[in-house]
Parts: structure tokens; C-alpha cells; sequence
């Protein structure tokens, strides 16, 4: 029986449908409210397909469960091979409209909620049992707290008459500080906690909109373009809790050095969780930038790209992709900015141009090779030559590693850019299918004797440019950050312009 109890909108999950069809392809759709599936104009997903019946499904709310439901259909729903009227949407849900019609999967996001606050009374109860009382036979005393038991008892037969009162205030004051402190503890504990799921959770909006922005784009279709709409809102209401969150454990502390918070600020741009860094990430990076600062090859690079317009290109097109800006450092890491240089002769060809692209990948992303393409030297008819197009060619290529199996690093696309996307994704694939565990340092923990050093140092050497880049003053350098007269849309934070900070 249907249930028409009404439910907090905010308390439900979010269904995320995917369509596949073998003329069109995936269509990802994203709901909070219930909806119908059908041949029918009127139906909230349409698919024109001779198994789908007008009306055919609907997906509704029963007792704060999603649900769905065929509405006598004349071909059925399957899943697998059984038919059945209907069936609750769980996680990687796969049912078939009629025997042969098209798949259509669902994802259940569940929302993020608050736990209750722990209860401080059964918390300084606990304290007191433990350290003041006879103890617990289940919970073995250690030597500190048999100590503290000794001191207790002996200060109680000697000086109980005396300074009975003295000691009981003291008690009561040791045990609501021990008490308020513990609570302090798991109140953090449980506050990392949530703002690292919240992260993630962004993160795995991030790459549906990057996927359904493709999907989007090919067809032209207007309610898909309201659906990331909501997407996107539902997003950014997500970075607000974050940022509270980090705000509340002091992550950004008043005695962080303007160095530590620079790096921190950079790997939340290039995608990674602040709460999440490994704890010598910050002196790793640290370490590329007195590199850096050993020469004047990032100064001699940055000058280059300003004479020639280079950082205006290259951050248009990031941005027209929602990507950082900052892999504008990428390029230089690459190339030092030299649009005619080329690269060794490797089995793939020689790389040419600012981004350094293969003739494999030049031809994927729609450059023309010149006759030069087997010789090491400029070409005037080979469009990698040509910053303006290879920069265009290598937006979409980053794009589209951000959309893949990296699951949104920008550290794993970088190495995925060095190294070549078909020797690092199989390593990722083994991972996790979920940003918490698939970033650049999980890959590092699990495959760190497999990834070469040149890769390694890469990633390192693009991430601390990056980190000078905000303010090279500040690094002993002699020029201002050559991103910072980007419109003010460069300024938001995360995967895409919209969440660049």
C-alpha cells in the first residue's frame, strides 16, 4: 500500500537515473521528487522506444523509501531476467523496460545528517565511574588510572574530615573539565568526519555535472540544462556546509604560516580534501619550491607568457571548460611556454607544442599533423604549433580526464597528463570506484614502487609553481601573480570555475 504520510524534502534521498539506449546513449537525471517514466511528452524522463508504453513506470515515496512502481505495462519491468510490479531503489538498481528495451539504472544519494550531540551527562558519569570509581571488570584499568585511583583513596582516609569539602569541589571541577574535554573530542572527531563525507559527496556531484554537462551539450536539451541547474545549487549549499565546517575546526588557524595556508589553498583547487592531506604533503611541497627557487627558469617562463599573451589563452579556456586556471602551470611544466618545442622520440611519436601532445592524442582532439610530424623540429603546418588551438585541444583533454576514472583529482590528472592515461587509470581502476579513495595520495600508498620518479616529480613541480604563483613576492620572486587579473569567475572554488577560492 502506497503511503501518503508527507516527508522532509531535505531528509530524502537524491535518485540520480541513468538512461542508456543504444541510439543515443547514457542520459544521467537527477531527482528529489517523484516522477514518471514513459513514451509519453508528459512524463518527467521520455524515451522514445517501441518497449517503453506511454506511461510505463513511476518513482515514488513510500514510508521515506524510494520506490518504483510499473503502471501495467505492456511490455513489463525486468530485472534481470524476473518481471516484477515493482521494487525498491536501492544503490546500482538495473531494471530493463520491456525484454528489450532500454536499461535504465538508479543511484540513491543519501542525504548528510547531523548526529545527535553526545550525551555530556552519561560522558562525565562514565569519567567518574572510571577514575574515581571501583572500576569495570570489562574495561581494564591501566597504570595512570590505577595511579590516579591510589592518590584518590589515600588523599580521602587521610584528609577526609579536613578538607572533605576542598577535595569534593576539586573532584567536581577535575571531572567537568575530563567530562567537557571528552565531549570536545568526539564533537571533532565526529565534525572531520562529516565535513570529509561532505567533501567527497561534492566531489562525486562534481563529476556527474561534468558528465552530464557532456551529455547536455550533445543534445541541446533544456531540461537537462535545468536539472544541473539544480545540481549545481545542490552543490554549492554542500561547499557552504564544508567551508563552516572547516571554519569551526580551524583548519585555516590564525598560527598557519602564509606558506602552509598558500599550499593547503592550492590542493582545494586542484580538488583535494584539506582534512584528508597526508601530514607531510605541505613539506613535500616545500621542498619543489626552493627547486624552484634554485633558478630563474620559472621567472625567465612567466615573463614569456605574459609578453605573449599566453595567461589570458590558457585561462579562457580552462575556465570555458570549468576548469582551474592554475593549470596554467601545467603548460609551463610542459614546455616552459615554448610553442615550437619538441619533445624526444619515444614509441608513440614525438611530442610537439606548449601542451607537448602526441600525434595519438592531437588527432583525438582534432589537430592536424603537419609533414614535419616525424621530425624533431617546429612545423608551421601542424596545428600543435599553434598555442591558441593546442590550448583549446588540451582543455578538453584535462576536461575529459576529470571526467573519467581520476574521479575529479587534479593531482591524478596531472600525472595521468606525464605518464599517459593508459599506464595510471589501470592503477586507479583498482582502487575504489569513489573519490575518497581514488586521489593522488591513495595511489601513491598503494602503487608509490610503480609510478615513475619524472611523474612524481611532476605532479610536485606543477603544484608548487602553483603555490608560488599566488604570491611570489612572498617566495623571494620578482614578479605578481599572473593569474590574479582574471575575471572575478576565476575566484570561486573546487572542480569546474565555479569553485575556484
Amino acid at each position: 500500500m502506497h503511503s501518503s504520510a508527507k516527508h522532509d524534502d531535505s531528509q530524502l534521498a537524491t535518485v540520480i537515473v541513468t538512461v542508456r539506449t543504444d541510439d543515443v546513449g547514457d542520459k544521467d537525471y537527477t531527482f528529489k521528487v517523484p516522477f514518471k517514466i514513459g513514451r509519453a511528452e508528459e512524463c518527467e524522463i521520455c524515451i522514445k522506444n517501441d518497449f517503453v508504453s506511454r506511461s510505463h513506470v513511476s518513482v515514488s515515496v513510500e514510508n521515506g523509501e524510494w520506490w518504483l512502481s510499473d503502471l501495467n505495462s505492456s511490455n513489463g519491468v525486468h530485472v534481470g531476467d524476473e518481471r516484477v510490479p515493482r521494487v525498491q531503489l536501492k544503490e546500482g538498481l538495473i531494471v530493463r523496460l520491456g525484454v528489450r528495451g532500454p536499461e535504465v539504472r538508479f543511484r540513491v544519494l543519501k542525504p548528510i545528517v547531523a548526529p545527535p550531540p553526545a550525551d555530556s551527562k552519561k560522558v562525565k558519569s562514565d569519567y567518574v565511574q572510571h577514575y574515581f570509581g571501583k572500576g569495570d571488570a570489562k574495561r581494564p584499568a591501566g597504570e595512570h588510572t590505577m595511579l590516579i585511583r591510589t592518590v584518590f583513596a589515600e588523599v580521602q582516609k587521610k584528609q577526609k574530615r579536613k578538607y572533605g569539602g576542598v577535595i569534593a569541589a576539586l573532584v567536581s571541577v577535575m571531572v567537568c573539565l575530563g567530562g567537557f574535554a571528552l565531549y570536545q573530542y568526539h564533537q571533532v572527531s565526529k565534525q572531520r568526519a562529516m565535513a570529509k563525507d561532505i567533501f567527497y559527496s561534492m566531489k562525486t556531484l562534481d563529476i556527474d555535472i561534468a558528465n552530464l554537462q557532456d551529455a547536455v551539450k550533445a543534445s541541446n536539451n533544456q531540461q537537462g540544462m535545468e536539472q544541473i541547474k539544480r545540481i549545481e545549487a545542490q552543490r554549492g549549499e554542500m561547499e557552504n556546509s564544508y567551508d563552516h565546517y572547516l571554519a569551526s575546526l580551524h583548519v585555516y588557524s590564525p598560527k598557519m604560516s602564509e606558506q602552509e595556508r598558500l599550499v593547503l589553498r592550492v590542493a582545494r583547487i586542484f580538488g583535494e580534501c584539506e582534512l584528508d592531506m597526508p601530514p607531510d604533503f605541505v613539506a613535500e611541497v616545500n621542498k619543489y619550491i626552493k627547486y624552484w627557487q634554485s633558478s630563474d627558469r620559472l621567472e625567465k617562463a612567466i615573463a614569456r607568457a605574459r609578453t605573449n599573451n599566453y595567461t589570458a589563452v590558457i585561462s579562457r579556456e580552462m575556465l570555458a571548460e570549468e576548469l582551474p586556471p592554475q593549470f596554467f602551470y601545467l603548460a609551463l611544466q610542459e614546455s616552459n611556454f615554448d610553442p615550437y618545442i619538441s619533445g624526444p622520440p619515444t614509441r608513440k611519436g614525438i611530442a610537439k607544442g606548449m601542451w607537448q601532445f602526441i600525434p595519438e592524442t592531437a588527432v583525438k582532439y582534432g589537430m592536424h599533423l603537419g609533414p614535419l610530424v616525424d621530425m624533431a623540429r617546429p612545423d608551421t603546418l601542424d596545428d600543435r604549433h599553434h598555442y591558441e588551438r593546442e590550448t583549446v585541444a588540451a582543455a578538453h583533454y584535462l576536461k575529459d580526464l576529470y571526467g573519467s576514472d581520476a574521479q575529479g583529482s587534479g593531482l591524478l590528472v596531472m600525472a595521468c597528463y606525464n605518464w599517459g592515461e593508459d599506464y595510471v587509470l589501470p592503477l586507479v581502476r583498482s582502487m575504489p570506484l569513489n573519490p575518497k579513495d581514488r586521489n593522488f595520495w591513495m595511489l601513491l600508498q598503494k602503487h608509490r614502487d610503480k609510478i615513475p620518479k619524472e611523474t612524481y616529480d611532476y605532479v610536485f613541480y606543477i603544484v608548487s609553481a602553483a603555490v608560488i604563483g599566488e604570491n611570489p613576492r612572498l617566495f623571494g620572486f620578482n614578479f605578481d601573480n599572473p593569474l590574479a587579473n582574471l575575471d572575478a569567475q576565476s575566484q570561486v572554488s573546487g572542480f569546474g570555475k565555479r569553485r575556484f577560492r
